[in-house]
């Protein structure tokens, strides 16, 4: 349940509601809405008396929360969640790029794509070390040489890096290196590793399963949330649907979805909902024209040659071609956003 309380409340009513709940065994989750405050109650409710909490001076109103997922819940918090990395504000106003290689191949093959990076203004470093394949003889990534290899490139051009973990105990063989823990679509379920990760301070890009309802997406983050990690990012990857001229489908409609629904900014991943170099520009835009707080996407300095997606990695004129595709519209995308984000923290405020 959320408790809505009026902003004019004193601190001596709030600390007295506080207590009065906190003696109940429950746990608060406070944050600010347009013109209330909010409070979300986690935890065994039996013992609470609707009618004894809104006899609180400054309590408006109690509000059920019927949706599974609490605290990914926008009801929860009104306002957007933004994940700060290293001064990187995913979430916030401006769209987000991350790029780089499907696989970490070599020294020489990272340094020269962050080079790159760096040239365009991308904000985040992505590429795989450990790399699961759907094939057993497949590549299945550079393991942990690699991880020197991309931190080192990503810190001499002040580029984040996000790359996937896939077991619970690569957790602490990457802490050290990385900046984001990618979850990738097949682990979007694997609940023992999620709540690990909930454990950690570092923020978490969870990309949904290939077949996974908006509620299990969210309800996959709510592992992570409810282990106390705030910082969490969803990622729409691509789909399975009967089309067959590409890998996936990036479903748009999830993306304005996503945002009625939960404060977790979402980004969008076109290289494997499509797996098609010449779709990877149009789908980034359309995905950031429906609202996504920004894209990941693959490139690789020789595709044809790549030990791993070789299909759905841009080479870096492509990249290039991409980006000013993008700065033509970046300050309309802009605009757009802060008018459909004012919107809808207006829309929750007024529902409750």
């Amino acid at each position: 349940m959320i408790i809505v309380v009026s902003k004019s409340a004193s601190e001596k009513e709030l600390k007295n509601l506080r207590d009065f709940l906190l003696n109940k065994g429950v746990q608060l989750h406070e944050s600010d809405g347009i013109s209330k405050r909010i409070i979300g109650i986690i935890g065994d409710k039996h013992n609470l008396d609707k009618d004894a909490i809104i006899a609180f001076p400054g309590v408006e109103k109690v509000i059920p929360i019927m949706e599974a997922y609490k605290l990914a819940s926008r009801k929860f918090h009104p306002a957007n969640t933004i994940v700060d990395v290293k001064g990187v504000k995913i979430g916030d106003t401006e769209p987000v790029q991350m790029a780089g290689p499907c696989s970490v191949e070599s020294e020489e093959q990272i340094w020269s794509i962050a080079e790159e990076l760096s040239k365009k203004g991308t904000h985040i470093l992505r590429g795989g070390i450990f790399k699961p394949r759907s094939s057993p003889y497949s590549f299945q990534g550079i393991g942990k040489v690699g991880l020197s290899w991309i931190k080192e490139a990503g810190a001499h051009y002040n580029l984040p890096v996000i790359s996937e973990v896939m077991e619970i105990k690569q957790i602490d063989i990457m802490y050290d290196y990385i900046d984001i823990f990618q979850v990738g679509a097949r682990n979007m379920q694997n609940f023992r590793l999620l709540e690990a990760l909930g454990k950690t301070d570092k923020p978490i890009m969870l990309k949904r399963g290939i077949s996974a309802k908006l509620s299990e997406f969210l309800m996959s983050a709510e592992y992570i949330l409810s282990n106390g990690n705030e910082k969490v990012i969803l990622c729409e990857r691509g789909i399975r649907t009967f089309v067959e001229y590409t890998r996936n489908t990036l479903d748009i409609n999830v993306i304005p979805m996503v945002k009625n629904v939960s404060h977790l900014p979402i980004i969008v991943d076109p290289s494997h909902a499509t797996g098609r170099t010449d779709l990877i520009v149009p789908i980034t835009l359309a995905g950031l024209v429906a609202g996504a707080d920004g894209f990941i996407v693959e490139i690789h300095p020789k595709p044809q040659e790549a030990l791993s997606d070789g299909a759905q990695q841009l080479n870096f004129a492509q990249f290039d071609s991409m980006m000013n595709e993008y700065n033509m519209i970046k300050d309309s995308i802009t605009m757009l956003r802060k008018s459909n984000q004012s919107k809808i923290e207006q829309d929750v405020s007024d529902s409750l």
